[in-house]
């Protein structure tokens, strides 16, 4: 009757987007590319400025400054690390909406939705990002630079401030969802952490990575990477009623 009651829920389960396959490939390669998009933030950052160039930048009230001279620096790398951070907050769409159907109930599904808006911000900030870039290109970095900055919190904020609003999804929605999958057994303490820490990196327009940053993204890849395997092999998480306080 059991294993009934379960294969009918896999099913009905299966049936909901994103499905077996686009939700089980997404919980495994979405932290992936988003934690190497962190990682390739960072390096190129440290690539393209100089020692004194990043002393400078270190010492701005911002850290678009030294972003946007990094990519007057490797224009290329720059984009490359912005695109493929892109690309992660795109792969985690469809991973967290999974995430949430297999643990279930409203307050998975509350979490699941506001990181989802998160998500949204992250594109918004994208495209910010990637203008502010083109304008370097057009008026040169020093007035690229001062154009930016001038108007940086209406840019940062976006159009009613809706960006930023929805920003705030990541961190309410991680709490929602790590308690969620907690209090169903589909994770331990250990794993509902990795996902409340992941939640809490920052987000923004021109910002600059850092080692911490990419250790805490590879924390969600194992968190998540097992699940997405599950998925994959038409299996459900097997919920143990609330996790012990110390359990994986």
């Amino acid at each position: 009757m059991i294993g009934a009651a379960r294969l009918g829920r896999l099913a009905y389960v299966n049936s909901l987007f994103p499905g077996r396959w686009i939700g089980g490939v997404a919980l495994i390669l979405g932290p992936v590319v988003m934690c190497a998009g962190y990682l390739l933030r960072y390096v190129s950052t440290v690539t393209a400025l100089t020692s004194q160039q990043q002393a400078w930048a270190e010492q701005q009230p911002f850290a678009a400054y030294g972003q946007l001279v990094a990519y007057t620096s490797e224009p290329t790398l720059l984009t490359v690390s912005y695109a493929v951070f892109a690309l992660g907050a795109v792969l985690l769409f469809p991973a967290f909406i999974a995430l949430g159907q297999r643990v279930g109930g409203g307050l998975a599904f509350w979490g699941a939705g506001l990181l989802v808006a998160g998500l949204f911000a992250r594109l918004y900030f994208a495209g910010a990002d990637q203008a502010a870039f083109q304008l370097t290109e057009v008026l040169g970095v020093e007035h690229a630079t001062n154009a930016v900055m001038e108007e940086y919190v209406d840019i940062s904020y976006g159009p009613w401030r809706v960006p930023v609003w929805a920003s705030v999804g990541q961190y309410a929605g991680s709490l929602l969802l790590a308690i969620a999958a907690w209090r169903s057994g589909v994770f331990g303490t250990a794993r509902a952490v990795m996902v409340l820490l992941a939640g809490g990196t920052w987000m923004g327009v021109l910002k600059g990575a850092s080692i911490p940053d990419v250790l805490v993204s590879g924390l969600l890849c194992v968190a998540l990477i097992p699940l997405g395997a599950q998925v994959l092999r038409e299996r459900l998480p097997v919920p143990a009623g609330r996790s012990k306080v110390l359990s994986w």
